[in-house]
């Protein structure tokens, strides 16, 4: 059975998959689907008091404290939000896969400074080397992207570097070394292909850790930029209101975690599907 059947023969993993294909299509098609732009604050988005105003047939999901449609700014803010993590997940597995597997077949003195490097790194609290990188950029989205990936690409780079170790004791690398193969082609005719399960398994699961860490970044105020929506600078903005108005916190707040949990799923059932070791267990 293909892998691809073994991932959807798993229930949880479907589930996953549905609501990232129904989060990735209302973020590409939010200029169509959100009732009202993002950025207007509506004459009537608020109480006479000033207040949000709480879902109703009008505001589906309410208003925000500037009287904006939150739905139409979770909308936008799915786009922020998966575009920063896809796109900081994928920086950070080019630089994670690539130092792994270069550090992992040269080995000696060039390895060990990649490692030491990557120790070095690991050795920072994520969150606290994060925040003062984008203390010291202009935060922006693309700022923020890099800046996401700069710190999250050293647990592949250990895991890459730990299996390349391994294979590049296989015979059939002793014979392509034999052969005459410099370390670049065996690196990518015949080392590569054999990661590529471990590097599609981690680029899953690394979007949902990216999303995360964006929503923490603008939650922080560090993040992506108001009047720019994501999902984290809606709550940033919005948690001063979290008694009085609970909607604005919770409606973003449970799109993260289930976007999150949904890659996750879908990872770890790529995970099983991918290692020969599961293979024939239930």
């Amino acid at each position: 059975m293909s892998a691809w059947r073994r991932i959807l023969r798993d229930k949880l993993a479907v589930a996953g998959l549905f609501v990232i294909v129904i989060v990735v299509s209302a973020a590409l098609l939010a200029p169509w689907l959100a009732p009202f732009s993002p950025y207007d604050q509506m004459f009537d988005g608020l109480t006479i008091e000033g207040s949000p105003l709480a879902p109703n047939a009008k505001f589906w999901l309410g208003t925000d404290l500037l009287g904006r449609d939150l739905f139409s700014r979770l909308l936008y803010g799915a786009r922020t939000s998966l575009t920063v993590g896809v796109a900081a997940n994928g920086v950070a597995v080019l630089i994670g896969a690539a130092l792994g597997a270069i550090a992992g077949y040269l080995r000696g003195f060039a390895g060990n400074i990649i490692m030491r490097f990557t120790d070095l790194m690991m050795a920072f609290p994520a969150l606290l080397l994060a925040i003062a990188l984008a203390a010291i950029f202009a935060p922006s989205l693309w700022i923020i992207a890099i800046v996401i990936a700069l710190v999250n690409w050293t647990q592949l780079c250990r895991v890459i570097y730990a299996e390349t170790l391994a294979l590049s004791e296989r015979d059939y690398i002793e014979a392509a070394r034999a052969l005459g193969a410099g370390a670049g082609r065996i690196l990518w005719r015949h080392l590569i292909p054999h990661l590529i399960p471990t590097i599609l398994v981690y680029a899953t699961l690394g979007i949902a850790t990216t999303v995360m860490f964006e929503a923490m970044l603008s939650f922080l105020g560090v993040g992506v930029r108001p009047p720019t929506p994501s999902w984290g600078n809606i709550i940033f903005e919005s948690q001063s209101y979290f008694l009085s108005a609970p909607w604005l916190v919770f409606f973003p707040g449970v799109a993260i975690v289930l976007l999150a949990l949904s890659f996750n799923l879908v990872g770890d059932a790529m995970r099983d599907a991918l290692d020969p070791t599961q293979r024939g267990r239930q």
